[in-house]
């Protein structure tokens, strides 16, 4: 059995799915995009609504997580159609397929178990492995190359940025004066040195999540998205975005009420919809998600 094999087997909890259903109102005749499929935890749930004349597209950069779900669709009916591609790029795919507009649009942005948990990947500075951190890994640099090349004051501004860690001027300093800087413990070992015992682990999650940023242009897609999907959504479709930190969650919320200022769309959810206590407790990994609304009016 393959390492994607044995990693398929694992139980992986799509977060809020429940939520994002009821929000979406799936029509079983409606034309679905799940920008960021992952393992198919949200797409097998839309799915399961639709009937032979629904359509559901899903994108993906993670060629891994890719395999997986077509594994999952592969003898699906209605068929599911899968791309290798960031979501940021679905308005020029789908219209060539001659598809202009789409009924409903998910973005889940968090990392799924598989990548956080693989230890060749470099997610999570609990693991051990190359300091890689590309969600596609046969293109870009991976971490360790974006450090060696980049200045530490540009490194710095990285971390602050991206991260939010106030000693951000520090942690580059360190990173840039090790001796080597390719795996995930070189990393790790250079922010022990500069942070406190009791802060710790807060520092180290906020480097990792500022350099995985950085490496795979995230919030690049995320912002040349929120500028082009408007008019991808048919009059009462509805785009349902589920983000895991105050970068990505503030894009949205201003993206929405811009569009709702327009006459646009509606905002559905006043404020972010949380995980509940009960899915928080089986799953901590959904305890950062906030999940927001909006509805084509116009």
């Amino acid at each position: 059995m393959s390492s994607t094999d044995l990693r398929d087997t694992r139980s992986h909890v799509p977060v809020m799915v429940t939520e994002v259903l009821d929000w979406l109102s799936v029509q079983s005749t409606g034309i679905y995009l799940d920008g960021t499929i992952g393992l198919a935890g949200h797409a097998t749930a839309i799915h399961s609504l639709l009937s032979q004349r629904g359509e559901l597209f899903g994108f993906d950069l993670d060629e891994e997580a890719l395999d997986i779900s077509r594994s999952k669709f592969r003898a699906s009916s209605p068929p599911v159609t899968l791309y290798h591609n960031s979501y940021a790029d679905f308005p020029g795919i789908l219209k060539s397929k001659g598809i202009s507009q789409v009924n409903g649009i998910l973005l889940d942005l968090g990392l799924s178990s598989m990548q956080m948990d693989s230890p060749e990947r470099g997610f999570s500075y609990r693991s051990a492995g190359p300091l890689d951190m590309r969600f596609n890994s046969s293109n870009g640099w991976p971490a360790s190359e974006l450090i060696r090349t980049t200045a530490e004051s540009d490194l710095a501004d990285i971390i602050y940025k991206y991260g939010e860690e106030r000693r951000s001027r520090s942690i580059a300093r360190a990173i840039k004066k090790a001796p080597t800087m390719q795996t995930i413990a070189d990393l790790t070992e250079a922010i022990r040195r500069v942070t406190p015992p009791n802060h710790r682990n807060r520092s180290l999650a906020r480097v990792f999540q500022a350099l995985r940023i950085a490496v795979n242009g995230e919030l690049d897609n995320l912002i040349k998205f929120l500028d082009c999907f408007s008019d991808s959504l048919t009059k009462g479709g509805r785009i349902v975005i589920i983000s895991y930190h105050s970068l990505e969650d503030r894009l949205v919320k201003q993206t929405f009420r811009r569009l709702a200022n327009k006459g646009l769309y509606k905002i559905l959810t006043k404020k972010p919809l949380r995980p509940s206590p009960a899915e928080v407790e089986l799953n901590r990994r959904a305890k950062p998600a906030k999940l927001r609304v909006a509805e084509r009016i116009a």
